[in-house]
C-alpha cells in the first residue's frame, strides 16, 4: 500500500479531550506519525486532504448479532425472552447467502456509522459450519471491516434452559417446542473445531472466538467443551451472562450461584472473557470480573429496549472491569448506530441516581467505544487510538455538519451530538472504506435488493414459525415476567416492580 499522508485535519485526543490540528503519516495499514501540520512525508506518499474533519479513532462495538440484520424492525414489546422465543420466525430457514447478506448489511451500516471493528456473536441452525462461518467471513473481509467472529452456541434450547417454563406449555405447544431441542453438545464442538481448523482468514483483520450463548443454556460439560476449544485455538469466549432478571433468577436456581459466580467455579473467567449485558451482575460478580481481567459489553440500548433493566456501569469500572460498548443486533435494537449507543451509555449512568459524580463521563464512554472494546476484542495497543504504532482505522467527520456548529467540546459533542450524520470518510487498516459518504466497497443498490427479495422469501418461508411464536406469546409472556417479579438482592429496572 505505501505510505498515506492525511493533511489538515483536527486530530481527537480521547484520554485528554483536545483536537488540534495535526498530519497523521501512514505507512500501510499502521501510523507511523502524527506532527504538526506540514509534517514531512516520503515523496511518493498519497496525499489526502482532512481539511475541515475531525478526526478519532474507529468506534469499536463490543457485542453485536450479525444474523439479526435481516430481522430489524420485526418486535416492538418484546422481552428478552420473547425474542428468544421468536428466535425461529425471525431467524429461521437461512441460506448460505441469507447468513452473508446479514453480515454484510450490519458491516455495511457499521462502517457508515463511523464503527470499523465489532464482535460478532452469530447463530446458524441448527449447529455451526465451516461453510456459514465462511460466509459471515467474507461479508466482513469485502466490506472491509475488522470483526471477531463468535458462534453462538448451547446444548440447551430457550424452553430447557427457563425453569418451569416447558411444563407451563400446554401439551400441544409441548411437543413443538420438544422440536426445537438442540444437537449434543458434543456435534456443535466438532463443527466449531472443524470451522476453527479451516480459518484462513488474517486474523490482524478477522479472526474467530467462541461463545457459549447463555450459561444457563449450556451444560456445565457444554461449557468447559467450549472454553477448551477455545484454549485449543487460543480463541476468547463470549458470553450472555445477567443480561435480563430471568436470567439472574434462573442461575440461582439452577447453580444456587449466581451465573457469574459459577462460571468463575468452573474456571472459565479471565482477559480472555467477554460478559455480554451484565445487567443484573452484583457487587461480588463486578469484582470477580475485575479480579479476572474480563470484560463486559454493555449494550444500553438493548437493555432498554428489551426492558432488561440499567447496569451500573460506574460500579463495573470501579471494580476494574474492562468496560466495551456494543449496538446489540439488529434483531433487538434495530440499528448498528455506536454514536447512538455511547450516548445513551453516558445518559443510562445518569437515570441511575442524583448523584452526578457517579455518572459516566463522556471521555469514560468515548474511551470504552475505542480501547475498552478493542481490549476486548483482543485488539488492544493495535486499534482503538490514534497514535504511532496503531492500525490506521480513522473516522473523519464534516466539521461543518450542524452536529458541530460551532465546535466546543469536541469529546462531548462525539458522544452526545454526533448521531452518525457527520461521518465524511472512513478508513480501516489504512484504505479508504467510505469517501466523502460514498461506500466504496460494495454496491449498496445490489445489497439493498438482494436483501429485499431474501425478506420476501424469508417471510413465506417462515409462516408456520410466525404462527407458532403468536401461540406462545401469552404463555412465554406470563411464565417469564413472573420469574422477573420474584426476590433478588440487586435490582436493574429503572422503577420500583408493582
Amino acid at each position: 500500500m505505501g505510505w498515506t499522508i492525511l493533511r489538515g485535519g483536527r486530530v481527537l485526543d480521547l484520554a485528554i479531550g483536545t483536537a488540534e490540528f495535526a498530519d497523521i503519516l501512514i505507512e500501510d495499514d499502521t501510523i507511523r506519525q502524527i506532527g504538526p501540520p506540514g509534517l514531512p512525508a516520503p515523496a511518493e506518499a498519497t496525499t489526502i486532504s482532512a481539511a475541515r474533519r475531525l478526526l478519532h479513532p474507529g468506534l469499536v462495538n463490543a457485542h453485536t448479532h450479525g444474523h439479526g440484520n435481516l430481522a430489524k424492525g420485526l418486535g416492538d414489546c418484546w422481552t428478552l425472552e420473547l425474542l428468544l422465543t421468536a428466535a425461529p420466525w425471525i431467524t429461521g430457514n437461512r441460506t448460505l447467502e441469507d447468513r452473508y447478506l446479514s453480515t454484510q448489511l450490519g458491516a455495511v451500516e457499521m462502517v457508515l456509522k463511523g464503527c470499523t471493528a465489532c464482535y460478532d456473536l452469530s447463530v446458524e441452525w441448527p449447529l455451526p459450519t465451516a461453510e456459514g462461518l465462511a460466509q459471515a467471513e467474507q461479508a466482513y473481509a469485502d466490506v472491509g471491516m475488522r470483526a471477531v467472529l463468535a458462534p453462538m452456541v448451547a446444548d440447551r434450547s430457550f424452553f430447557e434452559a427457563i425453569p418451569g417454563l416447558m411444563d407451563a406449555l400446554p401439551a400441544p405447544l409441548q411437543a413443538h417446542a420438544a422440536a426445537l431441542r438442540l444437537p449434543p453438545g458434543q456435534a456443535t464442538i466438532a463443527g466449531m473445531r472443524a470451522a476453527l481448523a479451516g480459518w484462513h482468514f488474517d486474523p490482524d483483520r478477522i479472526r474467530p472466538a467462541v461463545a457459549p450463548t447463555i450459561p444457563h443454556h449450556c451444560s456445565d460439560e457444554f461449557i468447559l467443551g467450549c472454553a477448551a476449544l477455545a484454549r485449543e485455538y487460543g480463541c476468547a469466549l463470549h458470553s450472555h451472562v445477567a443480561e435480563s432478571k430471568v436470567q439472574a433468577v434462573s442461575g440461582m436456581r439452577l447453580y444456587g450461584l449466581t451465573q457469574t459466580a459459577h462460571l468463575d467455579r468452573l474456571g472459565v473467567l479471565g482477559p480472555h472473557f467477554t460478559v455480554a449485558h451484565g445487567v443484573w451482575l452484583d457487587d461480588e460478580d463486578m469484582r470477580r470480573l475485575g479480579d479476572r481481567g474480563a470484560s463486559v459489553a454493555h449494550n444500553p440500548g438493548s437493555n432498554m429496549r428489551l426492558g432488561s433493566g440499567i447496569a451500573d456501569a460506574r460500579a463495573m469500572l470501579e471494580r476494574r472491569v474492562n468496560l466495551g460498548i456494543g449496538t446489540d443486533g439488529a434483531n433487538c435494537s434495530d440499528n448498528q448506530n455506536m454514536y447512538e449507543a455511547m450516548r445513551l451509555a453516558s445518559f443510562a449512568s445518569k437515570v441511575r441516581g442524583p448523584d452526578w459524580r457517579r455518572w459516566l463521563t463522556t471521555r469514560e464512554v468515548a474511551l470504552a467505544a475505542t480501547e475498552g472494546g478493542a481490549r476486548a476484542l483482543g485488539f488492544a495497543g493495535r486499534i482503538g487510538r490514534l497514535a504511532p504504532g496503531y492500525k490506521a482505522d480513522i473516522v473523519m467527520l464534516d466539521l461543518d455538519h450542524p452536529n458541530w456548529i460551532p465546535l466546543n467540546d469536541p469529546v462531548n459533542q462525539l458522544v452526545h451530538s454526533e448521531d452518525g450524520g457527520a461521518v465524511a470518510s472512513v478508513m480501516i487498516g489504512g484504505r479508504l472504506i467510505v469517501d466523502t459518504r460514498r461506500l466504496l466497497t460494495v454496491d449498496l443498490a445490489q445489497l439493498g435488493a438482494r436483501a429485499e427479495a431474501a425478506r420476501e422469501r424469508l417471510a413465506a418461508a417462515n409462516a408456520d414459525h410466525r404462527r407458532l411464536y403468536q401461540a406462545l406469546e401469552p404463555v412465554v409472556g406470563s411464565h417469564c415476567p413472573g420469574l422477573a417479579r420474584l426476590p433478588y438482592h440487586i435490582h436493574r429496572y429503572g422503577a420500583p416492580l408493582d
